[in-house]
């Protein structure tokens, strides 16, 4: 149970109380009686691989399931959200909401030896606040980060930023050696695939294509732990593949197995399965429409291809109904928040029909209205959603073309040449709208392109000046307010068009125990985690 002081930070009425405490660290993953084995290697699949080792500038999920497990952030969060010490042990928020004065964890060390500071907080939010695709958004508040002694950061805000204390997870806003970056751009420091951090495991390895290695920190902060020697992460693309290599014991835990193949793998008995929703990710499957094309630019067409697709087929042929259906962008579970209202686009062929021939597309002779090119994010389950929308939205006279490639290629596409017109992308909406939903129609994502914001290039001046208003409202239900007549906009003007929420489903051997230990999940930093050596 988490200790009860830690339990006395609550959001009252306008402002957080003050909190802290140097609390030991809690264990999210269910207790076991075994007392745990130390050494040993744990060998995990990965169905993407990372873009960089570390999801400082770019936090991207299969950054994050890297990153966590080197690179350490001010708090981590147990299974309730509830922040629990980490590089901070303690936080007081000031009565106006406008500081955070975090003391920062004594004798410390980067994985090369050097002493962790203030400054690489410092550094950290500053570098975030200025590229970071979230971060822009998260930290747009922030004036600056005083350091008065080298274990004590204060973050002055220039508006309150009411979300702020649940973004300082390790994988969501690390804090980095500012030593490693120096007064070079961030994105070029070798920091990003080489990295240095004060986390349980330092980097050894990364074969490109294949496999990343790390090996305990033998020096970490937390004494006794971690329990593994070592951690392997490989990278396998193919769900069958992934699969196999868990049932057969090539790796012992794994995450993008084939969803085909879970009913199989769950009465395995030398398996676990664990679908434990992702409470910080939220993530979802979105079909973003390219506002810019003018065929797309008008709403009806949108609406007329949001009514061509039956997303019941999606939940149940593809995700083999281990997925719900998103009816709004903001997560059913901020219930104050949610309004799906306008979102109402029910399966109906013959009304995509009568919408495209009124929007001025009537189906010709030869049954084409137009044609469109649909992009997706890699993945098994994206890749077949674009199969099935090919389908159907040729039932209504819409030809499609598919441009598939690899994740750079798909980032390039979306967000730099603008070289589709539909797109199947896989979003995170977090833990608070103003941290995950307003960057999927924020204006200034147009004017200052970063990967991750705004794929339709969508601008509407009350949206962004409503989430303006959001992001530094402290009154609960006036915040909510703002929301929601965001939502009923967004769902009337349809921009994108919310499909599935997105599974995350881990399988793993009977040996593994503790995997997880925090809402991270997967991007966690294992260092509870142990395996029992092999029979």
């Amino acid at each position: 149970m988490l200790p009860s002081l830690l339990r006395t930070l609550k959001f009252d009425r306008l402002y957080f109380h003050l909190v802290l405490a140097a609390l030991p660290l809690a264990v999210t993953a269910p207790s076991n009686a075994q007392s745990p084995v130390e050494g040993g290697t744990l060998t995990y699949a990965l169905s993407q691989e990372p873009t960089a080792l570390v999801s400082f500038l770019d936090t991207k999920t299969d950054n994050r399931n890297v990153s966590g497990k080197i690179t350490e952030g001010l708090l981590r969060y147990d299974a309730k959200f509830n922040p629990q010490p980490l590089l901070a042990t303690a936080w007081q928020v000031s009565a106006d909401g406008l500081k955070y004065t975090f003391k920062l964890r004594p004798g410390v060390k980067f994985h090369d030896g050097t002493n962790f500071t203030a400054e690489d907080v410092r550094y950290s939010v500053l570098a975030q606040k200025k590229q970071g695709p979230r971060g822009r958004i998260t930290l747009a508040n922030v004036e600056r980060v005083d350091t008065p002694d080298p274990l004590t950061a204060v973050i002055v805000l220039s508006k309150p930023a009411p979300f702020l204390l649940k973004a300082l997870s390790s994988a969501e806003l690390p804090v980095v050696p500012a030593h490693r970056y120096g007064d070079g751009a961030p994105l070029s420091s070798p920091n990003s695939n080489a990295p240095v951090g004060t986390g349980p495991f330092l980097f050894e390895q990364w074969v490109r294509g294949s496999h990343v290695v790390l090996r305990k920190n033998p020096n970490y902060w937390r004494k006794g732990y971690p329990h593994l020697d070592r951690v392997i992460l490989k990278f396998m693309r193919d769900p069958a593949a992934i699969s196999t290599a868990v049932e057969t014991g090539e790796v012992d835990a794994a995450q993008g197995v084939g969803l085909a193949d879970l009913e199989r793998l769950a009465a395995n008995p030398k398996l676990r399965t664990d679908d434990t929703y992702d409470g910080f990710l939220n993530n979802a499957s979105f079909l973003e429409f390219n506002v810019e094309n003018p065929i797309l630019a008008n709403v009806k067409v949108r609406h007329a291809i949001a009514q061509a697709i039956d997303r019941n087929f999606i939940r149940n042929a593809i995700y083999y109904q281990r997925t719900e259906l998103v009816n709004s962008p903001v997560p059913r579970v901020l219930s104050d928040y949610y309004d799906d209202s306008t979102f109402q686009y029910p399966f109906d062929v013959a009304a995509a029909n009568r919408l495209l021939d009124e929007a001025g597309y009537p189906k010709p002779a030869t049954g084409q209205r137009f044609a469109l090119r649909l992009s997706y994010i890699p993945g098994a389950e994206f890749k077949r959603t674009t199969d099935y929308l090919r389908s159907a939205l040729g039932r209504v006279g819409i030809k499609v073309e598919v441009v598939d490639g690899d994740l750079p290629t798909f980032l390039k596409r979306v967000y730099t040449t603008r070289d589709f017109d539909i797109n199947i992308n896989g979003l995170g909406r977090l833990f608070d709208p103003t941290v995950g939903v307003q960057r999927i129609y924020w204006g200034d994502g147009v004017r200052n392109p970063l990967v991750w914001i705004n794929g339709s290039h969508y601008v509407n001046a009350q949206v962004d000046e409503l989430f303006r208003q959001a992001a530094v409202e402290v009154d609960p239900g006036r915040r909510a307010s703002h929301f929601k007549q965001i939502q009923q906009i967004v769902g009337r003007d349809l921009p994108v068009l919310p499909l599935v929420t997105v599974p995350f489903v881990q399988v793993y051997s009977v040996r593994v125990h503790n995997l997880n230990n925090s809402i991270d999940l997967m991007a966690g930093d294992l260092s509870d985690a142990w395996i029992e050596p092999r029979k």
